[in-house]
């Protein structure tokens, strides 16, 4: 997937400029040609796993002794851009396994988790995911009700997560639970669960709207049984662990809609080229020309301030509010320029034949996942006020 016009150089380096080279082609041989089918079929292509983990894209962040690339954040974001500029969904289960579960891993694991878990995942022959959210809390951390009870050498644990990313293939999965149910935000554990642990399991998989193929379902706990060692972090100090990672996750994820803008101008330019109206191109005509350069200019401003924070990330200077913005703006600018790119396509825009129906469906999908843009509104709002004081 080359662009017909000469993109803007960011000036990331050329580390950076060969990543991104390397993984376009990958994903414009193996990932694109078959995005319409995972879409219909709602089915996602396991064999890219491996293939993931021999080009070292499961680990972008880890550390080289546990197999990672250990390059970081900025380049986390630029090869889920070139996925999702391919595939949306599949990007969206490769965001779910690399941050979600490999990174929260990595930054808060023990030496003997990571050296159990981490080289599995990073290699793929383990899929990843993360369990948050469930049928009756989102946003609302605190208001989860999966229980973990101290047994004493185990713990005992019951319950229900649910729209877990990749929760129907997932081997190994970071999942927060209850383990003081009076101690508010200072009673939930994290904890890393395996899919042969007993009691645990797997209902029924979603039909969603987009995203289709990143495999999403709900997880049951039945009496799950969770060795003491299989705590992630602290004990109590879950909450700290997730909300230290959903700062990294919001500016990874944010590349999925960079990704998706990238693939409107891929479907659109073409087309208004194409296209002849008036005995002419479309693309001559000045309301279209208009239109095309207002998709142009918000995709670099979104790919700027998310390349920029990313960096930031890579300094450890990565703050809650830009990480928030970063996905808050690239979202909503994914969901906006796709039905541009409709409107360009005009009565082909329409019909599932092409393309832009899909990157619609899958972009409404990042304005709700990893908080919905009202609450990263509101916590911009709220961080921006209380630095002000």
């Amino acid at each position: 997937m080359k662009s017909s016009y000469t993109p803007l150089n960011f000036g990331l380096g050329e580390t950076i400029d060969m990543l991104r080279d390397h993984v376009n082609a990958f994903a414009t041989e193996h990932i694109a040609p078959i995005a319409a089918d995972i879409d219909r079929d709602n089915q996602f292509p396991n064999h890219l796993w491996s293939k993931f983990g021999e080009m070292g894209l499961l680990g972008v962040t880890v550390d080289e002794e546990f197999g990672g690339a250990g390059m970081g954040y900025l380049a986390h974001v630029v090869a889920m851009e070139e996925i999702s500029r391919a595939s949306a969904s599949v990007a969206l289960s490769y965001g779910a396994h690399s941050n979600l579960c490999v990174n929260q891993i990595f930054r808060n694991g023990s030496p003997a988790q990571r050296e159990k878990y981490l080289p599995k995942l990073i290699d793929g022959s383990h899929v990843g995911a993360l369990a948050m959210s469930e049928p009756n809390s989102g946003s609302d951390v605190v208001s989860m009700q999966l229980r973990a009870e101290d047994k004493g050498d185990h713990y005992l644990m019951n319950g229900n997560k649910m729209w877990i990313t990749n929760g129907p293939d997932a081997d190994t999965l970071v999942v927060y639970a209850k383990t003081d149910p009076n101690g508010g935000s200072r009673g939930i554990t994290a904890f890393i669960i395996e899919r042969e642990f007993e009691g645990f399991s797997h209902a029924q998989k979603l039909d969603k709207l987009g995203m289709r193929g990143s495999n999403t379902c709900e997880l049951v706990f039945q009496d799950c049984v969770v060795p003491k060692e299989n705590v992630l972090g602290e004990l109590n100090r879950g909450v700290e662990v997730l909300m230290s990672g959903l700062d990294y996750e919001r500016v990874v994820l944010a590349a999925g809609p960079l990704g998706i803008m990238q693939a409107c101008m891929d479907e659109v330019v073409p087309y208004v080229h194409d296209r002849k109206q008036f005995g002419k191109s479309i693309g001559e005509f000045q309301l279209v020309q208009g239109k095309l350069a207002d998709m142009y200019s918000r995709m670099n401003a979104a790919k700027a301030y998310v390349y920029t924070v990313a960096a930031a990330c890579d300094r450890g200077e990565c703050t809650r509010k830009d990480a928030a913005g970063v996905i808050l703006y690239s979202a909503e600018l994914a969901t906006q320029m796709s039905l541009d790119a409709i409107q360009l396509l005009g009565g082909n825009g329409y019909i599932n034949e092409y393309a832009t129906g899909r990157l619609l469906r899958d972009a409404k999908l990042y304005e709700i996942g990893a908080g919905t843009s009202e609450i990263r509104r509101m916590l911009i709002g709220r961080e921006l006020f209380e630095e002000s004081r």
